[in-house]
């Protein structure tokens, strides 16, 4: 038969290119899109080994890319810093010290760039000689409210030095509210709290620990961060996490968690970001570079599908990328 009697025909909504775009239900934009940027201590940008096309940039660095960065429209960074090893300590002491690397890079950045949303990171991993999210006890344990008292004192330090979002990725129990207590008590009840609420236990996550140098010492993560199996807990923990006074819950990593970003998003009514993380920027860069994938295609269907899944922020290394091609 080569004349059916259809009268629906879903293919007419997909015959031109403005006919897509008119019937197009996920619209990515660059506003969704949250740039992680590295920091360390030096008066050089240094490539990152484990993260072709990622820098580790000095202050007088990241000001350069921040500005490169707005001009395709990328106003949210989120910092992490690459710490000196004879600055960490079992009792990570130097996250909070009010000179330290990532407080004299907030100051910096909002000095020249009031405008841009600056979101820090909260954990001791970067600080800790132990390479834990936590404080580690005799027997190897993680301590939960000794570090979640530790984390009030960085997250002040943080609100100090101008953030406007603070995002603590460490996944102790209370540290939500903890962290919103001390903070209005300081009386910085406009500086909000993005929790990395469902920070699953994952193997993505290998690149951003060499570019940053915290690797765990010994054990692993998953007494304190989510086991892959599970999606049941990463709404009781994004529920817990809203109860104590979160802004915006997160999902890391993204693409292999979409499930969980769409679970959420049906559940719940505040913003959700996703983590785009740096194994899965590995693995596309690669392919590309091998000349298998079309990079500027596979990065934008990726995005859209996290967009799609339910997440309204996008921390992703493609950001200022992204932001190019969709303007």
């Amino acid at each position: 038969m080569t004349n059916q009697r259809l009268t629906i025909r879903p293919r007419r909504n997909r015959k031109s290119d403005v006919i897509r775009g008119l019937c197009r239900e996920t619209r990515l934009s660059k506003e969704s899109l949250i740039y992680p940027l590295f920091i360390h201590d030096k008066e050089i940008n240094e490539p990152i080994d484990s993260m072709p096309g990622c820098m580790r940039w000095s202050i007088n660095g990241i000001l350069e890319e921040i500005a490169d960065a707005q001009s395709v429209g990328i106003n949210s960074i989120v910092l992490f810093p690459a710490i000196d090893d004879q600055l960490k300590s079992s009792g990570a002491e130097e996250c909070y010290n009010e000179e330290g690397l990532i407080q004299r890079a907030i100051r910096e950045i909002k000095k020249n760039f009031p405008e841009t949303s600056v979101i820090t990171d909260v954990a001791l991993d970067p600080y800790n000689s132990d390479g834990h999210d936590g404080l580690v006890s005799g027997d190897g344990s993680i301590l939960n409210d000794e570090t979640v008292e530790l984390l009030c004192k960085q997250s002040l330090s943080h609100a100090r030095a101008g953030a406007d979002i603070i995002a603590p990725s460490d996944m102790m129990d209370g540290r939500v509210a903890a962290i919103r207590t001390a903070m209005d008590n300081e009386n910085f009840k406009d500086v909000s709290i993005m929790s990395y609420s469902a920070k699953y236990a994952s193997a993505y996550y290998g690149p951003f620990r060499g570019a940053l140098n915290s690797t765990p010492k010994s054990g692993d993560k998953k007494t304190y961060q989510m086991d892959p199996a599970n999606v049941k807990e990463a709404v009781r923990e994004a529920m817990l996490d809203i109860e104590e006074g979160a802004d915006i819950v997160m999902v890391k990593p993204a693409g292999p968690y979409l499930d969980v970003v769409a679970t959420l998003s049906d559940c719940i009514e505040i913003p959700i970001a996703a983590y785009q993380v740096s194994g899965e920027y590995l693995m596309i860069e690669s392919a590309c570079d091998a000349g298998w994938l079309d990079r500027r295609s596979v990065v934008l269907e990726s995005l859209t599908g996290i967009h799609r899944a339910g997440a309204s922020a996008i921390l992703t290394y493609f950001a200022k990328e992204a932001a190019s091609w969709l303007k």
